[in-house]
Protein backbone atom coordinates (compact mmCIF):
# COMPACT_ATOMS: atom_id res chain seq x y z
CA UNK A 1 0.00 0.00 0.00
CA UNK A 2 1.37 3.24 -0.53
CA UNK A 3 2.30 5.84 2.18
CA UNK A 4 -0.45 8.10 0.89
CA UNK A 5 -3.13 5.26 1.22
CA UNK A 6 -2.04 5.17 5.14
CA UNK A 7 -2.21 8.48 5.86
CA UNK A 8 -5.70 8.20 4.00
CA UNK A 9 -6.89 7.56 7.25
CA UNK A 10 -6.77 10.89 8.25
CA UNK A 11 -9.65 12.45 6.89
CA UNK A 12 -12.78 11.34 8.68
CA UNK A 13 -14.98 10.50 4.80
CA UNK A 14 -12.15 8.36 3.31
CA UNK A 15 -11.81 6.94 6.66
CA UNK A 16 -15.04 5.93 6.56
CA UNK A 17 -15.08 3.67 3.32
CA UNK A 18 -14.40 0.23 3.20
CA UNK A 19 -10.24 -0.38 2.96
CA UNK A 20 -11.00 -1.87 -0.46
CA UNK A 21 -12.80 1.05 -2.12
CA UNK A 22 -10.89 3.44 -0.02
CA UNK A 23 -7.60 2.17 -1.62
CA UNK A 24 -9.79 1.93 -5.89
CA UNK A 25 -10.32 5.47 -5.30
CA UNK A 26 -6.93 6.47 -4.00
CA UNK A 27 -5.27 4.39 -6.24
CA UNK A 28 -4.21 7.78 -8.73
CA UNK A 29 -4.36 10.37 -5.79
CA UNK A 30 -1.69 12.53 -5.82
CA UNK A 31 -0.26 13.96 -1.95
CA UNK A 32 0.01 17.58 -2.30
CA UNK A 33 1.42 20.56 0.48
CA UNK A 34 -0.46 23.40 0.63
CA UNK A 35 0.32 26.75 1.40
CA UNK A 36 -1.50 29.91 3.21
CA UNK A 37 -3.48 31.55 0.78
CA UNK A 38 -3.01 29.14 -1.93
CA UNK A 39 -6.10 29.02 -4.24
CA UNK A 40 -7.32 25.56 -5.36
CA UNK A 41 -10.81 26.39 -6.74
CA UNK A 42 -12.43 29.47 -8.16
CA UNK A 43 -16.04 30.25 -9.10
CA UNK A 44 -16.67 29.26 -12.37
CA UNK A 45 -13.92 27.15 -12.76
CA UNK A 46 -14.01 23.27 -13.94
CA UNK A 47 -13.80 21.03 -10.75
CA UNK A 48 -10.89 19.28 -11.91
CA UNK A 49 -10.33 17.02 -8.76
CA UNK A 50 -11.93 16.09 -5.57
CA UNK A 51 -9.81 17.09 -2.51
CA UNK A 52 -9.11 15.55 0.67
CA UNK A 53 -7.87 17.26 3.65
CA UNK A 54 -5.63 16.07 6.02
CA UNK A 55 -4.01 18.62 7.87
CA UNK A 56 -4.94 21.26 5.67
CA UNK A 57 -8.39 23.47 5.87
CA UNK A 58 -9.89 25.43 2.96
CA UNK A 59 -12.44 28.21 3.13
CA UNK A 60 -14.70 28.68 0.92
CA UNK A 61 -15.50 32.33 -0.13
CA UNK A 62 -18.17 34.09 -2.07
CA UNK A 63 -17.68 37.72 -3.59
CA UNK A 64 -19.49 40.45 -1.28
CA UNK A 65 -19.97 43.91 -1.36
CA UNK A 66 -16.64 44.48 0.67
CA UNK A 67 -15.08 41.95 -1.09
CA UNK A 68 -15.44 38.36 -0.14
CA UNK A 69 -17.67 36.34 2.74
CA UNK A 70 -16.52 32.80 3.53
CA UNK A 71 -19.40 30.53 3.90
CA UNK A 72 -17.86 27.07 4.34
CA UNK A 73 -14.43 25.53 6.13
CA UNK A 74 -13.26 22.52 4.85
CA UNK A 75 -10.94 20.30 6.62
CA UNK A 76 -10.29 16.63 7.22
CA UNK A 77 -13.56 15.73 8.50
CA UNK A 78 -14.95 16.42 4.63
CA UNK A 79 -13.78 16.79 1.11
CA UNK A 80 -13.96 19.79 -1.67
CA UNK A 81 -15.67 18.77 -4.85
CA UNK A 82 -19.11 18.10 -3.78
CA UNK A 83 -20.44 19.53 -7.28
CA UNK A 84 -19.08 16.39 -8.36
CA UNK A 85 -20.92 14.12 -5.97
CA UNK A 86 -24.07 16.66 -6.88
CA UNK A 87 -23.93 16.26 -10.84
CA UNK A 88 -22.69 19.14 -11.18
CA UNK A 89 -18.93 20.40 -13.15
CA UNK A 90 -18.06 24.02 -11.89
CA UNK A 91 -17.81 25.66 -8.73
CA UNK A 92 -19.68 28.54 -7.42
CA UNK A 93 -17.26 29.30 -5.14
CA UNK A 94 -13.91 29.88 -4.90
CA UNK A 95 -11.57 28.14 -2.21
CA UNK A 96 -8.82 29.09 -0.34
CA UNK A 97 -6.36 27.47 1.50
CA UNK A 98 -6.74 28.95 5.76
CA UNK A 99 -4.59 26.37 7.50
CA UNK A 100 -1.43 25.27 5.71
CA UNK A 101 -0.54 21.34 5.80
CA UNK A 102 -1.28 18.26 3.34
CA UNK A 103 -3.96 16.72 1.39
CA UNK A 104 -5.27 14.00 -1.20
CA UNK A 105 -6.51 14.75 -4.22
CA UNK A 106 -8.31 12.81 -6.76
CA UNK A 107 -8.51 13.38 -10.63
CA UNK A 108 -12.64 14.58 -11.22
CA UNK A 109 -12.98 11.62 -13.42
CA UNK A 110 -11.56 8.71 -11.36
CA UNK A 111 -13.94 10.36 -8.85
CA UNK A 112 -16.79 10.43 -10.81
CA UNK A 113 -16.08 6.66 -11.86
CA UNK A 114 -15.72 5.19 -8.37
CA UNK A 115 -18.93 7.39 -6.88
CA UNK A 116 -21.08 5.08 -9.50
CA UNK A 117 -19.03 1.91 -8.40
CA UNK A 118 -19.35 2.74 -4.75
CA UNK A 119 -22.36 2.06 -2.84
CA UNK A 120 -20.57 3.23 0.36
CA UNK A 121 -19.06 6.22 -1.51
CA UNK A 122 -22.32 7.54 -2.61
CA UNK A 123 -23.72 6.96 1.02
CA UNK A 124 -20.53 8.93 2.93
CA UNK A 125 -20.88 11.93 0.07
CA UNK A 126 -24.72 11.89 0.27
CA UNK A 127 -24.71 12.46 4.06
CA UNK A 128 -21.63 14.75 3.89
CA UNK A 129 -23.64 16.96 1.57
CA UNK A 130 -26.56 17.16 3.95
CA UNK A 131 -23.80 18.43 6.62
CA UNK A 132 -22.86 21.11 4.60
CA UNK A 133 -25.87 21.97 3.55
CA UNK A 134 -27.24 22.41 7.45
CA UNK A 135 -24.05 24.55 7.96
CA UNK A 136 -25.08 26.59 5.40
CA UNK A 137 -28.22 27.07 6.64
CA UNK A 138 -26.40 27.71 10.14
CA UNK A 139 -24.53 30.36 8.49
CA UNK A 140 -27.24 32.20 7.74
CA UNK A 141 -29.03 32.33 10.65
CA UNK A 142 -25.42 32.87 12.49
CA UNK A 143 -24.77 36.09 10.46
CA UNK A 144 -28.11 37.53 10.43
CA UNK A 145 -28.52 37.31 14.58
CA UNK A 146 -25.54 36.89 16.05
CA UNK A 147 -22.62 39.30 17.48
CA UNK A 148 -19.37 39.78 15.47
CA UNK A 149 -17.45 38.45 19.12
CA UNK A 150 -19.98 35.49 19.41
CA UNK A 151 -19.16 34.95 15.28
CA UNK A 152 -15.48 35.10 15.76
CA UNK A 153 -15.41 32.89 18.76
CA UNK A 154 -17.16 30.13 16.52
CA UNK A 155 -14.99 30.63 14.06
CA UNK A 156 -11.57 30.28 16.05
CA UNK A 157 -12.93 27.19 17.15
CA UNK A 158 -14.46 26.09 13.95
CA UNK A 159 -10.26 26.64 12.74
CA UNK A 160 -8.84 25.11 16.16
CA UNK A 161 -11.16 21.72 15.49
CA UNK A 162 -9.46 21.58 11.94
CA UNK A 163 -6.01 22.50 12.26
CA UNK A 164 -6.21 20.01 15.59
CA UNK A 165 -4.09 22.88 17.25
CA UNK A 166 -4.68 26.16 19.51
CA UNK A 167 -2.54 27.83 17.55
CA UNK A 168 -2.62 29.23 14.08
CA UNK A 169 -2.39 32.46 11.86
CA UNK A 170 -5.00 34.68 10.22
CA UNK A 171 -4.76 37.94 9.44
CA UNK A 172 -7.15 41.10 10.61
CA UNK A 173 -8.40 41.63 7.14
CA UNK A 174 -8.97 38.15 6.43
CA UNK A 175 -11.30 37.52 9.44
CA UNK A 176 -13.31 41.05 8.19
CA UNK A 177 -13.45 38.85 4.78
CA UNK A 178 -14.95 35.99 6.11
CA UNK A 179 -16.85 37.30 8.75
CA UNK A 180 -18.10 39.79 6.61
CA UNK A 181 -17.48 43.42 9.36
CA UNK A 182 -15.30 45.95 8.76
CA UNK A 183 -11.53 45.42 10.02
CA UNK A 184 -12.33 47.95 13.23
CA UNK A 185 -15.25 44.94 13.82
CA UNK A 186 -12.66 42.41 13.88
CA UNK A 187 -9.80 44.32 16.12
CA UNK A 188 -12.63 45.36 18.73
CA UNK A 189 -14.08 41.73 18.94
CA UNK A 190 -10.48 39.78 19.25
CA UNK A 191 -9.22 42.68 22.26
CA UNK A 192 -12.69 41.49 23.83
CA UNK A 193 -11.80 38.25 24.26
CA UNK A 194 -8.50 38.79 24.72
CA UNK A 195 -9.18 40.93 28.20
CA UNK A 196 -11.38 38.06 29.43
CA UNK A 197 -8.06 35.82 28.87
CA UNK A 198 -9.74 33.09 26.11
CA UNK A 199 -7.30 34.01 23.08
CA UNK A 200 -3.39 35.83 22.19
CA UNK A 201 -3.45 37.77 19.12
CA UNK A 202 -0.48 39.10 17.70
CA UNK A 203 0.68 40.06 14.45
CA UNK A 204 -1.42 37.38 12.77
CA UNK A 205 -0.99 34.53 15.43
CA UNK A 206 -3.94 33.29 17.13
CA UNK A 207 -2.93 30.95 20.68
CA UNK A 208 -6.33 29.83 22.27
CA UNK A 209 -5.65 30.14 25.85
CA UNK A 210 -8.98 28.91 27.43
CA UNK A 211 -11.18 26.77 24.53
CA UNK A 212 -13.74 26.34 27.30
CA UNK A 213 -14.03 29.43 27.92
CA UNK A 214 -14.11 30.57 24.19
CA UNK A 215 -16.64 27.53 23.81
CA UNK A 216 -18.53 29.47 26.16
CA UNK A 217 -18.36 33.21 24.66
CA UNK A 218 -19.12 31.13 20.99
CA UNK A 219 -22.99 31.22 19.89
CA UNK A 220 -25.01 28.20 19.67
CA UNK A 221 -24.00 27.18 16.30
CA UNK A 222 -20.36 26.12 16.92
CA UNK A 223 -22.39 23.46 18.91
CA UNK A 224 -25.53 22.74 16.50
CA UNK A 225 -22.75 22.06 13.40
CA UNK A 226 -21.20 19.47 15.77
CA UNK A 227 -24.08 17.70 16.92
CA UNK A 228 -25.45 18.14 12.80
CA UNK A 229 -21.73 16.11 11.75
CA UNK A 230 -21.74 13.54 14.46
CA UNK A 231 -25.55 12.97 13.96
CA UNK A 232 -25.89 12.30 10.35
CA UNK A 233 -22.55 10.35 9.61
CA UNK A 234 -22.69 8.25 12.75
CA UNK A 235 -25.67 6.37 10.84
Amino acid sequence: MFLHHRNALGNKLLAALPRAERERLLDPAEPVRLELRDVVAERGSRVTHAWFPLTAFLSQVVPADRGHLEVGLVGFEGFLGLPLALGVGSSRLDAVVQGAGEALRVPARHFLRHLEQSAALRRVTGRYAHVVMSQLTQNAVCNRFHVVEQRLARWLLMSADRARSLNFEVTHAFLGMILGVRRVGVTQAARALSERGLIEYARGHIVIRDRRGLQGAACPCYRIDLDTYRDTMAR
